[in-house]
């Protein structure tokens, strides 16, 4: 019965993602190409507009109102208490801020449902491409409905990969561009989209073989390494342990990539 109780409330908490990440897509959408006013955090090079916290406000607005006592992680409001053991929505409104400010349609909105320390449901809405990636732990994972695996790309030489890098690549040596050389040597083709959301739910889906980057955060994680799981991939940190969300290093591939992968970034030790 507690099985049963469980997957309903799954479906109950994607059917929410789905619908508030539309509702903010529409936002974010209506605000593509316009005259933005755009403000910098920490780093010159890590943006965020007024249509972020727009949309965000829309998605935890809807969060309140339909679980008033649940927790909520977001990129631009930080953390909103709730009832210590209630599940907590962590929430990117907008991935690809830069993309976004630029014109460029590579964005997305991602929202997650950890429950007892366990995201359950991932949703990644790409509102300008018409892709809406969604997975129910234990129930798969789909792209507009229908399901999807991880590619069978088997050598590095055949893959396509993807990475990013962190917003304090000016300054810090761990900026993840010896990883990105070495890599580049072996790989078939390295592509940047600019959203880690993005970027996870496109290996989800096969179209990039395998993923990698730093210094993340969990709200542009959360929801992407669930999508890959449930999809048939596999993820770890760089030395191969589990994908932690609050240590923002990722390793995702197909499983057939992944000791291939982590071979190559367990031996890059000189940071440029």
């Amino acid at each position: 019965m507690a099985n049963s109780h469980s997957t309903a409330l799954d479906l109950q908490y994607l059917d929410t993602a789905l619908t508030l990440a539309a509702q903010a897509g529409d936002v974010l959408l209506g605000g593509l190409g316009r005259s933005l006013i755009i403000e910098t955090k920490s780093e010159t090079t890590d943006l965020v507009t007024r249509f972020d916290r727009e949309a965000e406000a829309l998605i935890v607005e809807g969060l309140r109102a339909r679980y008033p006592h649940h927790r909520i992680l977001a990129e631009e409001g930080g953390e909103r208490a709730g009832d210590p053991d209630a599940p907590c929505w962590i929430i990117d409104p907008l991935d690809g801020t830069t993309n976004f400010a630029h014109g460029l349609p590579v964005f997305s909105v991602s929202i997650a449902c950890q429950v007892a320390g366990q995201v359950r449901v991932g949703v990644v809405y790409a509102p300008a491409m018409g892709w809406r990636f969604a997975a129910v732990r234990g129930r798969g994972a789909t792209l507009n409905g229908r399901p999807i695996g991880v590619s069978q790309i088997a050598t590095l030489d055949r893959a396509m990969l993807s990475t990013g890098f962190p917003y304090d690549r000016r300054s810090s040596q761990q900026n993840n561009f010896a990883q990105f050389i070495a890599f580049k040597r072996r790989a078939q083709g390295i592509r940047r989209f600019g959203s880690a959301a993005i970027d996870l739910s496109l290996v989800a889906c096969g179209r990039l073989d395998g993923y990698w980057e730093m210094k993340l955060k969990p709200w542009d994680i959360a929801a992407g390494l669930l999508l890959c799981e449930e999809a048939g991939g596999q993820v770890s940190s760089w030395s191969g342990g589990p994908a932690e969300l609050g240590r923002g290093e990722v390793l995702a591939t197909n499983r057939l990539l992944h000791e291939p992968m982590l071979d190559v970034l367990r031996n890059v030790t000189q940071p440029l």
